[in-house]
């Protein structure tokens, strides 16, 4: 795959500084442009072995562009914040916002290639961490983040030999140094061969890998700003309405929808709201579920695994009061509740999941979402305040957020509470006549009581589609406060039972 680039490239001095001018004048006009439609956000990966000048590129970037809306993002050795989390969650973090460009130096590549290379998993586990990248960079191209993926080639033995010189020059200069492990000959042959392997599986239509023959850094230079010249072009060129073509889906197409002369079946119609328990028979219940995830949530297992819940249901269903009982039995200084609601500009500015990742808590501690990523496929899409491919590709989006959850440790817990219209109009009712309860009543409240079947629709799509063997979904009968408690309580316990052994 690096035959071409060891055909000699190179500019001299005079011809960079012909080429220049033009090239920074067409990238700051662009980025101006960029920054005005705040539309994408750009990410730059700048990937290569040690000693084939991406600080020089890096710099040479910042010297071109306007700084003010470039940030540079570097990942080494995780830091104990970063350890106790998925390791996808830091690129999450400091994902920029629309209208800004980012720079990433030791990108979601380096753990699988550096693992590869020093001969850890075999091809079936590559690929299948090549293909989480896929989905992941999937969806930031269809939420409107661009990449530029970039690996600066050299030959492994010249690229040794420039970071041998840097190193005994007569001053010290600054080198980016990613891969300390990959030391002998042997090994510096085998990451070339593991970046070949990974470019063929993950250069695609939305987000292509582009080679550059790093031997020359002047022809280095201009290649790499061309090609972030045509990035540039893509992200500023599109309509209003669109940031990018849109992504594949990240799972299969979803079977056709039922036809619409035939009856609509909703899985809520299966629940029996005859459920209820009597207030001695709650008191013992509830104590005991809270007491099993007390001791649960403080045993040493949980240390190294987390509990995430994500409560959903009917308005006036009896979520917050769900989650007090829940409270009661969480250790406050390792748990966080997020009521959650629409979001912020600055929310708005970045891909739809980054909300929600950024709140993920460490291992040994608990997150609770009263509301959850799950807006995107129930409000958003009964209020029509997202198109429908974007919410038709959102279950596909949710399930690859939920996995990398599962497999960073993390015990999922979704739970819909569901009530009837009649019982909802009686609490609403309550709610409008005592003074204390008013505030949890809104006009929007009442209005979405006409759009009742909409969302019972929505809940089975959803259901259907995102209940998996690692984050099932539960159906919680809620007509009855006391049975939907100690139901949620009971399937938390039974959850982190399951999962801590």
């Amino acid at each position: 795959m690096f035959d071409s680039m060891k055909i000699e490239r190179s500019l001299d001095k005079a011809s960079f500084k012909a080429l220049e001018p033009g090239l920074r004048e067409g990238l700051l006009d662009l980025q101006s442009e960029l920054i005005a439609q705040k539309r994408c956000t750009i990410l730059i990966l700048i990937n290569g072995a040690d000693g084939v000048g991406k600080g020089a590129i890096l710099n040479q970037l910042y010297g071109w562009l306007d700084a003010r809306k470039l940030a540079t993002l570097t990942y080494e050795a995780p830091t104990d914040e970063e350890r106790a989390r998925p390791a996808i969650w830091k690129y999450w973090r400091d994902m920029p916002a629309h209208g800004d460009i980012g720079i990433i130096l030791g990108s979601w590549y380096h753990t699988p290639l550096e693992t590869h290379a020093l001969g850890g998993p075999d091809g079936a586990e590559l690929t299948q961490a090549l293909d989480a990248i896929n989905h992941f960079e999937a969806m930031l191209h269809a939420e409107g983040v661009l990449l530029l993926k970039l690996w600066l080639y050299l030959d492994p033995e010249d690229a040794k030999a420039r970071l041998k010189a840097l190193d005994e020059g007569p001053y010290d200069r600054p080198v980016v140094r990613e891969w300390a492990r990959i030391s002998s000959k042997k090994i510096r042959r085998r990451l070339e061969a593991s970046a070949a392997e990974t470019f063929r599986q993950t250069s695609t239509g939305i987000a292509p890998w582009t080679v550059v023959p790093a031997a020359d850094l002047h022809y280095c230079a201009i290649a790499v700003g061309n090609a972030l010249m045509e990035v540039l072009m893509q992200a500023t060129a599109v309509p209003p309405t669109e940031c990018a073509v849109p992504a594949p889906a990240s799972e299969p197409a979803h079977p056709s929808p039922i036809p619409a002369a035939l009856p609509a079946v909703s899985i809520l119609s299966t629940l029996d709201f005859s459920e209820k328990l009597d207030e001695a028979s709650y008191r013992a219940q509830l104590d005991v579920e809270q007491q099993r995830i007390t001791r649960l949530t403080n045993s040493r297992a949980f240390a190294k695994r987390g509990l995430v819940c994500a409560f959903e249901g009917s308005d006036a269903a009896g979520k917050s009061s769900t989650i007090m009982r829940l409270r009661e039995a969480l250790d406050p200084r390792h748990f966080r509740v997020h009521p959650i609601s629409a979001p912020s500009d600055e929310e708005r500015a970045r891909p739809y999941l980054w909300r929600f990742w950024r709140r993920i808590p460490a291992r040994g501690s608990t997150a609770v979402f009263d509301r959850s990523w799950y807006g995107r496929v129930l409000v958003e899409r009964v209020e029509k305040l997202t198109p429908q491919e974007d919410w038709s590709r959102a279950y596909g989006e949710i399930n690859d957020f939920e996995r990398q959850l599962h497999e960073g440790g993390y015990v999922l817990a979704k739970f819909w509470l569901a009530i009837s219209p009649d019982e909802q109009a009686r609490r609403f009712a309550e709610r409008e006549r005592i003074a204390y309860k008013r505030f949890k009543l809104t006009p929007e409240d009442w209005r979405n009581r006409e759009k009742w079947p909409l969302y019972e629709h929505a809940v089975t799509d959803m259901v259907d589609r995102t209940s998996t063997f690692y984050a099932p979904w539960t159906l919680v009968e809620a007509e009855n406060k006391h049975f939907a408690r100690v139901k949620v309580l009971r399937t938390i316990a039974d959850r982190l039972e399951e999962a801590l052994g």
